[in-house]
Formats: C-alpha cells, sequence, structure tokens
C-alpha cells in the first residue's frame, strides 16, 4: 500500500483529498474490466475497513473497475466527494442511498429484513446531487434517536460497561451518521474479555467476531436491546419514493435472495412504484436454490424492464472489494448487471447535466428503447466530458 493511502480514510476532507491528488499523479491504473461494484458502503455509514468515499474510487479504479457505486445508509455525506473523486480519477461512478421502509400491503409478510414482517431495505439509486429533504432529515434525526435508545436499554444490561453515545460513539463516525456496527465496534473496545465472557457465554479473540456477538446477542431478535419495528418506526415506502424522485434518483427493490414470503411475492413489489432491482450477487451462491432464486428474479427484472443494480456492500468483515464474476453464474449474468449500471450511469450524468435522467419525461418519449438508449449513452459518457459534450452525445441519438 502506497503510504498515502491510509490518509484517504482521514475524517478531514482537505486531507482525504490532498492524498488523492497525489496518489492520482504519481499511480499507473491498469485499463479497464467488465467487472463492477455499485453497492459499496463507506465510513459515511460504516465500511468494514474504514474506506472513504475517496479511497474505494481509488481501490476501484486501481483494480480495473469497469463502474464503481457507493450507497450509505439515511444519508448522502459522500456523495460530492465520490463524485468529485471519480472526475478526477475519469471512473464512472454512481451515488446511492439505502433505508429501511414499511410496506403495508406486506405488513403481515417478512420481505427482505429477516424476522420483521412488512420492513424492507429499500434504495435511491443515481442521485446526481446532494439535497436537502424533510424525508432526509427525519430519517437522519430517527435513525440518531433509535440508536440513543438502543445503546440505553444495552447499558441496562451491560452495567457498569456502558456507552456515552457522545463520547464513544460518534467519534467513529466522521459526520455523526453511527450505525449498530459502530455501537458494536465501541462496547467491544470498553469490555475485558472476561467481562464479555460473563455476558456473553463466549469472547472470540478476533474484534470483528466479537462485535458479531454483541450485535447477535444483545441488539437482534432476542436481545435486550431490541425492539420489534412497525408501521411507525421507518417510512412508507410510497414516502421514500417520492423522495428519492425529488430528489432525481431512481426509486429502487432491494432483493435478498428470494425465500421470504414477500420475495416470493415480486410481482406485487415490482408494481410498488420502484424503477429499479439491487441485488448483492456473493451471498445468492451458497446452494442451488438460491443461485435458481438469483436467476430467476434477473429475469424477472428483465421482463419488466426493470436495471439491475449490483455490488458488494463491504460494511461486514470479510465481504469482497467486488464480486467474483469469474463464478460461471455471474459470469452468464454479467452482461445484465453492466447494462443496469450503464443505465444507472447515464441516467446520474444525464439528471446532473441536463435534467433529463431515466424517469424524466424526455427519457419516457423512448418508450421500449429507453433502457437501450440509456446503455448506450451510459458506455459512451466519462465523467470527465463537460455538459457540451454529453449533451452532443445526446443529441446525436
Amino acid at each position: 500500500m502506497h503510504p498515502l493511502e491510509s490518509q484517504l480514510d482521514s475524517f478531514q476532507s482537505a486531507q482525504r483529498r490532498q492524498a488523492l491528488e497525489q496518489l492520482t499523479a504519481v499511480s499507473s491504473f491498469p485499463p479497464p474490466t467488465n467487472w463492477l461494484n455499485l453497492h459499496s458502503h463507506t465510513f459515511y455509514s460504516y465500511n468494514a475497513y474504514g474506506y472513504s468515499p475517496s479511497h474505494f474510487a481509488y481501490l476501484a479504479k486501481q483494480r480495473g473497475l469497469a463502474l464503481a457505486g457507493i450507497v450509505d445508509f439515511d444519508v448522502l455525506d459522500g456523495l460530492d466527494e465520490f463524485l468529485d473523486a471519480c472526475r478526477l480519477l475519469n471512473l464512472k461512478g454512481i451515488v446511492s442511498l439505502e433505508s429501511r421502509v414499511f410496506v403495508p400491503e406486506f405488513a403481515d409478510r417478512v420481505i427482505n429484513s429477516p424476522g420483521e414482517p412488512g420492513i424492507a431495505y429499500h434504495m435511491g439509486v443515481g442521485f446526481p446531487r446532494a439535497v436537502r429533504h424533510p424525508l432526509l432529515d427525519r430519517m437522519r434525526r430517527t435513525a440518531e434517536q433509535r440508536n440513543r435508545d438502543l445503546v440505553a436499554r444495552v447499558n441496562a444490561f451491560t452495567a457498569p460497561v456502558t456507552l456515552d453515545y457522545d463520547h464513544d460513539v460518534l467519534p467513529l463516525t466522521p459526520a455523526g451518521n453511527a450505525t449498530e456496527r459502530h455501537i458494536c465496534a465501541a462496547y467491544a473496545k470498553k469490555g475485558t474479555p472476561e467481562f464479555w465472557r460473563s455476558k456473553l457465554g463466549d469472547c472470540p479473540a478476533e474484534p470483528a467476531k466479537l462485535e458479531a456477538l454483541i450485535r447477535a446477542k444483545t441488539m437482534k431478535q432476542g436481545g435486550v436491546g431490541y425492539v420489534r419495528p412497525d408501521a411507525g418506526t421507518f417510512p412508507l415506502m410510497t414516502e421514500m419514493n417520492q423522495f428519492v424522485r425529488e430528489a432525481g434518483a431512481i426509486p429502487t427493490l432491494a432483493w435478498l435472495d428470494g425465500t421470504s414470503e414477500g420475495e416470493k411475492c415480486m410481482e406485487a413489489l415490482f408494481a410498488s412504484g420502484a424503477a429499479a432491482l439491487n441485488i448483492i450477487p456473493d451471498r445468492n451462491l451458497s446452494s442451488p436454490q438460491h443461485i435458481q432464486n438469483l436467476c430467476n428474479v434477473v429475469s424477472l427484472a428483465e421482463q419488466h424492464g426493470f436495471p439491475v443494480i449490483v455490488g458488494t456492500e463491504m460494511n461486514a468483515p470479510g465481504n469482497k472489494f467486488v464480486d467474483d464474476f469469474n463464478h460461471p453464474v455471474l459470469q452468464e449474468l454479467l452482461p445484465v448487471f453492466l447494462k443496469g449500471a450503464h443505465i444507472a450511469y447515464a441516467h446520474s450524468a444525464l439528471q446532473r447535466e441536463l435534467g433529463r435522467g431515466y424517469l424524466s419525461d424526455w427519457a419516457k418519449q423512448f418508450g421500449a428503447d429507453r433502457n437501450r438508449i440509456f446503455e448506450t449513452l451510459g458506455r459512451e459518457l466519462h465523467p470527465q466530458m463537460t455538459t457540451n459534450q454529453i449533451l452532443a452525445k445526446v443529441r446525436a441519438l
């Protein structure tokens, strides 16, 4: 690793930018492959390796990714930094946001949040710029309050080893958007191995495994800190879809593995107001049934004209930097994934520069040809183009 690379994860934005500029000036990058990762979390929510948006962009360029994308929970704090880094590196990049929503029509069925009927992880893909929006502000506030309430409940169990949320948790984040994983890391640092054995019955030597055990035993179902979410815990899916559209992005379903009662009713979910589908491929290669479910949902997305967005999350230790697209199944599906990525990239660029994104009235006039046109533009556009150059590509259609 180049000595400057560690500075890419500084909590000081000026240090990150300076390090990226210096690294870009002295680095030789390989030509782009056809691999991609459009779903990496950053340290603005939680990245298991501490990667900032700049660091992820640099590594994506260094490893020859054709396209790269970040996604954070409840915030767009990394958007400007990531798109600026992609422009500097000439890397095709998109920015997305993930949250949880309530789906009234599925109130009695688990969707993609295990054990939580009616609750769904949901996304907006291809945000053209950072925005202020009442729902975004509300999501940030309610997420913080959930965290503080969670810490209070877990503290009652772990006393005398307790956390001060402001002192122990918030300093682990660059912009105050802490997650359960930050809280687990803070707890793991405070307790001794003997203490955690007495509370949890075990204390793995590896920090990541200890943090996972703390989370499983205290914050997930059956744990002292767990409170089952209900209709009022998260925004409605319709509310989030409206926010995403107003912000210029694409409302996107998040698919887990096709085994839940909710995900066995994908036709209803495809009709719920989204326009794209997100998949984490790597976790769907564990069995023949999971592979079949993956192939089925990709086929269904193609039938509905939904671009398919894929990537690995890197929000837990051991997550890959990029999916293994040499795997026979992923190799076969890669053309669909690349098509979805180029559509999302074209949307992001056209919405930002011209106000002509994938869901615009201008785009809708192409009807059944919309995906083909956006895929073509996504392949031809690049981050260092001027607005006039982008407009020329559009006029040449």
